[in-house]
Protein backbone atom coordinates (compact mmCIF):
# COMPACT_ATOMS: atom_id res chain seq x y z
CA UNK A 1 0.00 0.00 0.00
CA UNK A 2 1.38 3.34 -1.03
CA UNK A 3 1.66 5.68 1.96
CA UNK A 4 2.62 9.31 1.64
CA UNK A 5 4.58 10.98 4.42
CA UNK A 6 4.34 14.69 5.20
CA UNK A 7 6.76 16.71 7.30
CA UNK A 8 7.71 20.30 8.01
CA UNK A 9 4.75 21.49 10.03
CA UNK A 10 5.07 23.31 13.30
CA UNK A 11 4.28 26.42 15.28
CA UNK A 12 5.04 29.70 13.53
CA UNK A 13 4.25 33.33 14.27
CA UNK A 14 1.98 35.35 12.00
CA UNK A 15 3.94 36.53 9.00
CA UNK A 16 6.29 33.58 9.20
CA UNK A 17 7.05 30.83 6.69
CA UNK A 18 7.13 27.07 6.55
CA UNK A 19 8.10 24.54 3.92
CA UNK A 20 6.10 21.35 3.95
CA UNK A 21 7.48 18.18 2.36
CA UNK A 22 5.74 15.13 0.95
CA UNK A 23 7.46 11.91 0.00
CA UNK A 24 6.52 8.28 -0.57
CA UNK A 25 9.04 5.61 0.40
CA UNK A 26 9.50 2.88 -2.18
CA UNK A 27 7.63 4.61 -5.02
CA UNK A 28 8.45 7.30 -7.57
CA UNK A 29 6.42 10.38 -6.83
CA UNK A 30 6.98 11.55 -10.42
CA UNK A 31 4.42 8.97 -11.48
CA UNK A 32 1.65 10.91 -9.75
CA UNK A 33 -0.01 14.27 -9.60
CA UNK A 34 0.30 15.52 -6.02
CA UNK A 35 -2.18 17.70 -4.20
CA UNK A 36 -1.97 19.55 -0.91
CA UNK A 37 -5.07 19.83 1.22
CA UNK A 38 -5.81 21.13 4.70
CA UNK A 39 -8.45 20.74 7.36
CA UNK A 40 -8.91 23.42 9.98
CA UNK A 41 -10.75 22.71 13.23
CA UNK A 42 -14.48 22.68 12.63
CA UNK A 43 -14.12 23.06 8.87
CA UNK A 44 -14.19 20.77 5.88
CA UNK A 45 -11.05 19.70 4.08
CA UNK A 46 -10.08 22.16 1.36
CA UNK A 47 -7.63 22.06 -1.51
CA UNK A 48 -4.55 24.25 -1.19
CA UNK A 49 -2.41 23.48 -4.21
CA UNK A 50 -1.45 20.78 -6.70
CA UNK A 51 1.28 19.92 -9.18
CA UNK A 52 1.30 17.52 -12.10
CA UNK A 53 3.71 14.61 -12.33
CA UNK A 54 5.88 16.46 -14.82
CA UNK A 55 5.80 19.62 -12.71
CA UNK A 56 4.72 21.76 -15.65
CA UNK A 57 1.28 22.62 -14.27
CA UNK A 58 0.40 23.93 -10.84
CA UNK A 59 -2.76 25.26 -9.25
CA UNK A 60 -3.53 27.22 -6.08
CA UNK A 61 -6.54 28.03 -3.96
CA UNK A 62 -7.45 31.72 -3.93
CA UNK A 63 -6.80 31.78 -0.18
CA UNK A 64 -3.09 31.03 -0.65
CA UNK A 65 -2.38 32.43 -4.11
CA UNK A 66 0.66 34.67 -3.99
CA UNK A 67 1.76 33.20 -0.65
CA UNK A 68 2.31 29.56 -1.59
CA UNK A 69 4.60 27.81 -4.04
CA UNK A 70 4.40 24.12 -4.86
CA UNK A 71 7.38 22.37 -6.43
CA UNK A 72 8.87 18.94 -6.84
CA UNK A 73 12.38 17.54 -6.70
CA UNK A 74 12.66 14.27 -8.59
CA UNK A 75 16.10 13.47 -7.21
CA UNK A 76 14.74 13.76 -3.67
CA UNK A 77 11.43 12.10 -4.61
CA UNK A 78 9.72 14.93 -2.78
CA UNK A 79 7.04 17.53 -3.38
CA UNK A 80 7.26 20.77 -1.42
CA UNK A 81 4.75 23.40 -0.40
CA UNK A 82 6.38 26.68 0.56
CA UNK A 83 4.01 28.85 2.58
CA UNK A 84 4.86 32.49 3.30
CA UNK A 85 3.10 35.30 5.16
CA UNK A 86 1.26 32.74 7.26
CA UNK A 87 -1.79 33.90 9.16
CA UNK A 88 -3.82 32.34 11.98
CA UNK A 89 -6.45 31.26 9.46
CA UNK A 90 -3.82 29.03 7.86
CA UNK A 91 -3.79 26.89 11.00
CA UNK A 92 -4.78 23.38 9.95
CA UNK A 93 -3.69 19.81 9.46
CA UNK A 94 -2.02 19.72 6.05
CA UNK A 95 -2.18 16.59 3.92
CA UNK A 96 -0.54 15.59 0.67
CA UNK A 97 -2.21 13.16 -1.69
CA UNK A 98 -1.28 11.39 -4.92
CA UNK A 99 -3.45 10.68 -7.92
CA UNK A 100 -3.31 9.74 -11.58
CA UNK A 101 -1.38 12.04 -13.88
CA UNK A 102 -3.54 14.47 -15.84
CA UNK A 103 -2.81 17.27 -18.26
CA UNK A 104 -3.81 19.80 -15.62
CA UNK A 105 -4.06 19.12 -11.91
CA UNK A 106 -7.15 19.95 -9.90
CA UNK A 107 -7.69 20.18 -6.15
CA UNK A 108 -10.60 17.77 -6.10
CA UNK A 109 -10.27 15.24 -3.32
CA UNK A 110 -11.94 12.43 -5.29
CA UNK A 111 -9.16 12.52 -7.87
CA UNK A 112 -6.55 11.53 -5.29
CA UNK A 113 -6.22 7.93 -4.24
CA UNK A 114 -3.32 7.87 -1.79
CA UNK A 115 -3.12 10.11 1.25
CA UNK A 116 -0.70 10.89 4.03
CA UNK A 117 -1.44 11.24 7.74
CA UNK A 118 -0.93 14.98 7.75
CA UNK A 119 1.38 17.50 9.38
CA UNK A 120 0.06 20.16 11.75
CA UNK A 121 0.62 23.84 11.01
CA UNK A 122 -0.23 26.26 13.79
CA UNK A 123 0.07 30.01 13.27
CA UNK A 124 -0.06 31.90 16.53
CA UNK A 125 1.74 34.62 18.43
Amino acid sequence: QLQLVESGGGLVQPGGSLRLSCTVPGFKLDNFDVGWFRRAPGKEREGVSCITGSGDNTNYADSVKGRATVSRDSAQNTVYLQMNSLQPEDTALYYCAAGAIQRMCRMRTWEYVYWGQGTQVTVSS
